[in-house]
């Protein structure tokens, strides 16, 4: 399969962020592109190969990543503003990153990026610049996103324009110095369009608006869970070949190596909700399940010959067995939480490393669960069998030899990628992390609160850089 060409089918291990939640002495109140660079020098001194990032795209005002308003633009308020050639003097973003334990302040990081940008953007901005041109001549869903920005935010349709341009800029330059450090960057594609954006504005034909997508009721989520996002009109889009999920990984291209195929499921069939009711009252689209192999299979096979990046798939949760079948039939890697992966139709026993299908990604955690830490503490029954699995004594603490003894087991399974979360692997050391379980978690799914996706590394990337006792284990786990 050429997509692994260029990855190699040997083992690869990595971490996952978010982006928004690192910062160094030079960020503006946000994780920003070029804070990727002392990131991807500390993870090739460990031999960690892959980085992988939660979703870029422009999500406007909403925290969430995986709720864009494009399926193509970046977002600017990743910009690294103190690398911009000729950067006047920055705002003061002392009061949102002088706490620790403060939280990505999006909106008001937002508020003085931008009016810092507007102004550079008066001073820099050249529209004859060739290479801004041949930009703008190459990025056919660009002058419709900033026509939709600038009539919501009153500013013009070339400051937009230029923004994705520095976004282009900055994160193409990131991609370079990773490969040139041997690193794989893995980028992450969200299954939805957030029902207000610029694509579902354009190209209402493309989705459908009566029903909402989200997730039937399962164990973590009792009551189902609407996401608040159109379903696609996948008719339509067989009708025009595929092109505007062509466009959107095309988009992806200069940036990435290996991509998230965000709820892989989705594309087999998706748990639709009528306007105004409740998620438990939802059906699966396409209704019938005769359909839904061949339903998922014609769509990833259109996205593996629409990209020449690798594909990794997020397929947890109820799962029908042909997906997974499929999946493996095309060369593409599943998903393994190891506090997920037990016998469930059976005695309930954690399955054996050792049988785990090396066409796969192992993880301890996902950005919508519990850390390590926090399942620990919160869950002791699935503690205490994991415990005896282990050949542990249980204890209502994780120990550090235990916490690591988990991420050695998770970094060396038969799976061909292994990526955990940063915080998983701070929270060796107290330190590193917040005390608090719950303050370590990124994301609650079927929730709104303030705390979802607005998380934020206690230590900046100096302080991990340069500590001597995480390196030292990370290198004997690894």
């Amino acid at each position: 399969m050429q997509h692994w060409q260029k990855i190699g089918q040997r083992p690869h291990q990595g971490i996952c962020i978010p982006l928004s939640a690192i910062h160094t002495k030079t960020s503006c109140g946000i994780g920003e592109f070029f804070d990727l660079l002392p990131l991807i020098d500390w993870c090739a001194s460990l031999s960690l190969d892959v980085i992988q990032l939660l979703p870029l795209f422009d999500s406007g005002d909403d925290a969430s990543p995986y709720n864009p308003i494009s399926s193509c633009a970046l977002d600017p308020i990743y910009i690294s503003l103190s690398q911009l050639p000729d950067a006047p003097p920055l705002p003061d973003f002392t009061s949102l990153t002088a706490s620790a334990s403060d939280r990505v302040d999006r909106v008001s990081v937002k508020s003085l990026k931008f009016a810092w940008l507007h102004n550079y953007f008066q001073h820099h901005f050249q529209a004859s610049d060739p290479n801004y041109q041949h930009y703008l001549n190459e990025q056919t869903w660009l002058i419709p996103y900033a026509r939709f920005k600038a009539e919501r935010d009153k500013t013009s349709v070339d400051f937009h324009c230029y923004l994705q341009y520095l976004c282009f800029q900055q994160l193409r330059d990131v991609h370079a110095y990773a490969s040139k450090k041997g690193v794989f960057l893995k980028g992450d594609i969200p299954y939805l369009m957030n029902g207000s954006s610029i694509d579902v504005l354009e190209s209402p034909h493309l989705f459908n608006p009566q029903l909402q997508a989200g997730a039937p009721p399962d164990f973590y989520n009792p009551n189902g869970q609407n996401w608040g996002c159109p379903l696609f009109n996948w008719d339509a889009m067989r009708k025009d070949n595929f092109r505007w999920w062509k466009r959107r990984m095309k988009a992806v291209l200069p940036f990435y190596d290996i991509y998230r195929l965000d709820h892989v499921v989705g594309l087999f069939r998706i748990w639709g909700i009528e306007q105004g009711k409740l998620p438990t009252e939802g059906n699966f689209v396409p209704s019938d399940p005769s359909l839904w192999l061949a339903h998922g299979t014609e769509l990833l096979q259109m996205m593996l010959e629409a990209s020449p990046l690798l594909p990794i798939a997020e397929d947890l949760g109820t799962i029908p067995p042909e997906v997974r079948v499929c999946l493996k039939r095309l060369g593409i890697c599943g998903t393994k939480v190891i506090r997920w992966e037990r016998n469930w139709h059976g005695d309930k026993t954690f399955i054996p490393f050792e049988q785990y299908e090396p066409l796969s990604l192992t993880t301890c955690s996902t950005v919508d669960s519990d850390t390590i830490r926090g399942w620990w503490q919160k869950y002791p029954e699935e503690a205490m069998a994991f415990a005896r699995f282990m050949h542990w004594e249980y204890t209502p603490e994780l120990s550090f030899e235990q916490h690591k003894a988990m991420l050695r087991s998770a970094y060396h399974t038969p799976s061909l990628f292994h990526i955990n979360l940063l915080q998983d692997l701070l929270a060796l050391f107290p330190e590193l992390v917040r005390q608090n379980v719950d303050e370590e978690r990124i994301n609650v799914p079927g929730t709104i609160r303030p705390t979802n996706w607005t998380y934020r590394f206690k230590p900046s990337m100096e302080t991990i850089a340069s500590h001597a006792g995480l390196k030292a284990a990370l290198r004997d786990i690894l």
